[in-house]
């Protein structure tokens, strides 16, 4: 990722950390809905990079802990991803606006 960019992380119990920038980070967690700017950031080649290597079980593992999505929604790891993301970017702005 680029040296010159503020970035945050985010930890996971079964995943370990996701590391965002920080504008990464405002433009996924803000008031409305989120899913256009997490589905555009999930594009960018860091971002792509950051996520490539999740365990899609594990992934599973940990968002099944929310409680927020039954089994069958949490078969398609590319909407995982997307959820994941959108939690992360929560979870880092929750830290640094407190």
């Amino acid at each position: 990722m680029n040296a010159s960019k503020e970035f945050k992380e985010a930890y996971f119990n079964y995943i370990g950390s996701i590391t965002l920038p920080v504008d990464v980070v405002e433009m996924c967690s803000h008031q409305g809905d989120c899913t256009e700017d997490i589905k555009a950031c999930l594009q960018m080649p860091e971002i792509k990079k950051e996520l490539e290597d999740i365990d899609p079980e594990q992934l599973r593992k940990e968002l099944d802990e929310y409680g927020a999505w039954d089994n069958e929604e949490l078969s398609n790891h590319q909407d995982n991803l997307e959820r994941i993301l959108w939690i992360a970017a929560g979870d880092i702005s929750d830290i640094t606006c407190t």
